[in-house]
């Protein structure tokens, strides 16, 4: 073997180690059924208001950070049953067996976060799908359960993805994806689904995404959000009901393979 191709074998060897050493998400569909790959923050946010709430706050080393609140948010199973939607909420699981609630269910002025960063990331997209309850209280908007979802490319410190919502008076803090129960709820009963492809000179990049629900700021209502799939692919959605027409053409295949079986034999 000449020089030449020595060296162009130890550059294929180089480029191979690099691409192994990407990061990719840690149990991003929470299929261990823990935080596992998450990091957890909690605290009291009572006083403090929406416009001044943030996820580093809550996060440890954050002023409002505390960490016998982390329990506040949990890892749930495809029988979860919402206490203060039940079925409305058309199931708190959006792929395969598990996903995670952020802050629980019950008011109190307490808000949680969970967050996740991925350096050297080479993949050409990011999933996520995400769900959220905030009760409307009548409070203004910078005092009501809130929920805030950012994805930041580190690499150039910019937010790429930000939802923020909040149960102000009236339901003036959210948008035609929540739907009012009636008795002071504002929830989102299908999926939100996020895919962002990214850019070519985003691959390679660090990225973080954090989520956040939080009780209102007077304490007297609840807001949390569930969150599903981080990922670099949309997964398959294992708990959706087919709708009829789907069934009405899965039954008509499976009758024209028995009628084509009864040909051939």
């Amino acid at each position: 073997m000449n020089i030449t191709r020595i060296v162009a074998a130890f550059a294929m060897l180089g480029a191979s180690a690099t691409a192994a050493s990407a990061t990719t998400f840690t149990n991003g569909g929470f299929e261990t059924g823990n935080f596992s790959g998450w990091t957890q923050g909690a605290g009291f946010r009572g006083n403090t208001a929406n416009s001044a709430l943030t996820t580093a706050m809550l996060l440890p080393g954050g002023s409002l950070y505390d960490a016998s609140l982390l329990g506040h948010s949990a890892v749930v199973n495809a029988s979860y049953v919402d206490p203060n939607l039940g079925a409305s909420l058309c199931g708190a699981v959006y792929s395969l067996n598990f996903s995670a609630r952020v802050e629980d269910t019950t008011n109190g002025g307490y808000a949680s976060v969970i967050s996740q960063t991925v350096a050297n990331y080479t993949d050409a997209n990011i999933f996520f799908a995400w769900k959220a309850v905030l009760e409307n209280g009548g409070h203004t908007a910078d005092q009501s359960a809130e929920m805030l979802i950012e994805l930041t490319d580190n690499t150039t410190n910019q937010v790429i993805v930000r939802r923020q919502f909040n149960a102000g008076a009236s339901g003036v803090g959210v948008d035609t994806r929540f739907t009012n129960n009636g008795s002071g709820f504002f929830y989102t009963p299908q999926w939100q689904i996020e895919q962002l492809s990214l850019t070519p000179t985003q691959i390679g990049h660090t990225f973080t995404l954090s989520v956040l629900g939080a009780d209102c700021e007077p304490t007297g209502h609840t807001g949390y959000v569930f969150l599903d799939g981080f990922g670099a692919v949309t997964p398959p959605v294992t708990n959706a009901v087919p709708e009829p027409a789907s069934l009405l053409a899965l039954a008509a295949g499976l009758g024209g393979l028995g009628l084509l079986r009864r040909k051939r034999a």
